[in-house]
């Protein structure tokens, strides 16, 4: 039975001022959504579940996956990957779009590979790295679509490891892809800050002169606003200009998607002005810290009759830049939670409401373990249940 605390929030404690509506904002971007990573909060939905190709941006994908194999440890950065002459007759040329100049027979490594995804948005370097960890590109395309499906990722599909157009095989929504940024940023930080904060990357050399070519990532946040560090761009006639970024100001972190924009500089006047409006337009007000204790919780069959659930991490709403107010704050779960109960679970949800905004939901978790009751303590539950 799904179960909501209402928690009555003091507007003293909380120093809010007077209410103030949603702030504007217009951009020429067909798709744009933006979330606020600190409460959870659609700051701005402009077709956010609109399906379209992703072009490059579905490289993020292909990183998230060597990403997570690496956490695993069944991929290795040092580990050597061989260009097949059949993948470099594909994806060389002025035909084949972005490339890391890479060449047949060569070895390289997977980190070197993911720099030129990442970096220089290699469509030779994402189906070197795809036929690598899955033997074939159409295999790593299963692997895609398991993760996307297990991130909650409804509303798209992979049919290629770099998002080059396959006919509508391959889509996404901006929704899903800011789903996907926020599991990269959260599951593997220090390899999302390994790889999606440099700035330009050397590989290659020129026919003739033999100079090494270096070639600057495309994101156009990089540079330009503060806390900037991630994600990724993509182009191709179907889909326009497009990016999804990141960045993180204040221990505010925000993900944003633009699509369907006319030109290069148009991305980067759009994500600029985009950015820049999440972080000056909104405001992060503090409710609970990491660790403190937000509401009891009943538990059923366990050595306790109920856990304190507390906040995760520091929680806090966002709220229009000034002013808002009528603050409504709930907890819900579904209970009483059976035991066993592990310390950290997430047992409960923190949703709150606010008149400007959709409501915001953060995780909860259990402060204690709780194990399941003993044998008189299971009979003794049974005749309450019966009893009561």
């Amino acid at each position: 039975m799904r179960k909501s605390l209402i928690l009555i929030v003091s507007m003293a404690a909380l120093s809010i001022p007077a209410a103030a509506a949603a702030p504007p904002f217009e951009t020429a971007a067909r798709i744009a959504y933006m979330i606020d990573l600190s409460s959870g909060a659609v700051l701005y939905d402009k077709g956010g579940e609109t399906r379209m190709p992703p072009a490059s941006m579905a490289k993020m994908m292909t990183t998230h996956i060597a990403f997570n194999l690496l956490k695993k440890g069944e991929l290795k950065l040092g580990q050597l990957c061989q260009v097949r002459p059949e993948t470099w007759q594909k994806w060389h040329g002025p035909e084949a779009g972005s490339t890391m100049f890479l060449s047949p027979g060569e070895q390289v490594s997977v980190e070197n590979l993911l720099h030129g995804i990442v970096t220089l948005s290699g469509n030779d370097a994402s189906v070197v790295l795809a036929e690598c960890v899955a033997g074939t590109e159409p295999a790593f395309a299963a692997l895609m679509n398991q993760e996307a499906k297990r991130l909650g990722m409804n509303d798209s599909n992979f049919g290629n490891s770099n998002g080059w157009p396959d006919e509508g095989v391959t889509y996404t929504t901006a929704k899903d892809l800011t789903t996907l940024a926020r599991n990269t940023i959260e599951s593997t930080p220090d390899l999302y800050k390994k790889f999606y904060t440099v700035q330009s990357f050397t590989w290659g050399k020129t026919m003739g002169s033999g100079q090494a070519i270096t070639q600057a990532n495309r994101n156009p946040l990089l540079g330009r606003v503060p806390g900037a560090d991630g994600l990724k761009t993509g182009h191709t006639d179907e889909a326009g200009y497009g990016f999804t970024g990141s960045a993180e100001q204040g221990g505010r972190r925000i993900i944003m998607v633009v699509a369907g924009l006319g030109s290069f500089n148009q991305r980067i006047e759009e994500s600029v002005k985009f950015m820049d409006w999440g972080f000056r337009a909104w405001k992060s007000q503090p409710l609970f810290k990491a660790g403190q204790k937000v509401a009891a919780a009943k538990v059923q069959l366990g050595s306790d009759d109920e856990v304190a659930v507390v906040a995760p991490r520091d929680l806090a709403v966002t709220l229009p830049s000034g002013a808002a107010a009528d603050i409504r704050v709930k907890v819900v779960y579904d209970g009483p939670i059976k035991a066993p109960i592990a310390k950290g679970q997430h047992v409960a949800d923190l949703v709150v409401s606010t008149p400007d905004t959709p409501p915001q939901t953060m995780p909860l978790a259990a402060a204690e373990a709780v194990g399941e009751a003993g044998f008189f303590g299971r009979i003794w539950a049974g005749l309450t249940s019966l009893f009561g």
